[in-house]
């Protein structure tokens, strides 16, 4: 089987998950399962007009396809791709895609359960939120849920 090297960008425009999707099985016939991951900005009372995300751009972009080279490694996968946005995005957009590809639908799990998890905690990413009067909010601490699930992977020994 040859090398699987990740898809990793970091960009301000939106992304299309049918073309990344496409982009990632097209022309294989060795892939029997994509599982995808969008992670979307959400507005959970109305008070918000957008979330703002920096990044360190060249470091975002090196964590994320460390990340993704660790799930390769991990588990058997045929393709995998980590796609996030920075800039403002308002309540409904895209933030970010990952989509892991395998001959088996439980490494695909396992591989985008895994990227999504460092993501949220390893990856150098800040949010702010923008609310609909006009006022900023703070940058947006992380939560302990995250750890949590992060610290799932340590004793999880990898699947085939």
């Amino acid at each position: 089987m040859a090398a699987v090297e990740p898809i990793v960008r970091v960009q301000s425009e939106d992304f299309d998950f049918a073309a990344e999707s496409q982009r990632l099985t097209e022309g294989r016939s060795d892939i029997g399962a994509v599982v995808s991951f969008t992670g979307l900005c959400r507005d959970d009372g109305g008070a918000l007009s957008a979330l703002e995300l920096e990044h360190y751009p060249g470091m975002a972009e090196a964590e994320i396809a460390r990340i993704c080279r660790i799930a390769i490694a991990r588990w058997p996968v045929t393709g995998l791709a980590a796609i996030h946005r920075f800039g403002k995005i308002a309540p409904g957009g895209n933030i970010v895609l990952v989509l892991a590809a395998s001959a088996h639908r439980q490494a695909a799990f396992d591989a985008a359960n895994f990227v999504m998890d460092y993501l949220k905690t390893s990856a150098p990413f800040w949010k702010k939120e923008h609310f609909a009067d006009g006022s900023e909010g703070s940058w947006v601490s992380a939560k302990d849920a995250d750890d949590t699930a992060l610290a799932r992977w340590a004793d999880d020994p990898p699947r085939s």
